[in-house]
């Protein structure tokens, strides 16, 4: 899998921005935030193998690679978004 189109890294970037604009603490700019994205981006394609690889045998056989995908992402949320 391929990192995401320039579009759509713009599109998460204005997403957080839009849904987060308390969050940032400090002197971050947008450009900092945009480089953030491109490097967690770069990040999850790098390291695809990987995470693909930490998934029990039975359940990477059986889960396609937008199911993964979501499962990582209810994973994340859980551990990160959901303030823990």
């Amino acid at each position: 899998m391929a990192v995401l189109p320039n579009p759509d890294r713009v599109a998460v970037w204005a997403q957080w921005m839009q849904q987060n604009k308390e969050a940032v603490i400090g002197a971050m700019t947008k450009a900092d935030l945009q480089a953030a994205v491109n490097a967690l981006d770069d990040f999850l394609n790098t390291n695809a193998t990987a995470i693909n690889n930490a998934i029990p045998a039975t359940a990477r056989a059986a889960l396609s690679t937008a199911q993964k995908a979501a499962l990582l992402n209810y994973v994340i949320f859980r551990r990160w978004g959901a303030g823990v």
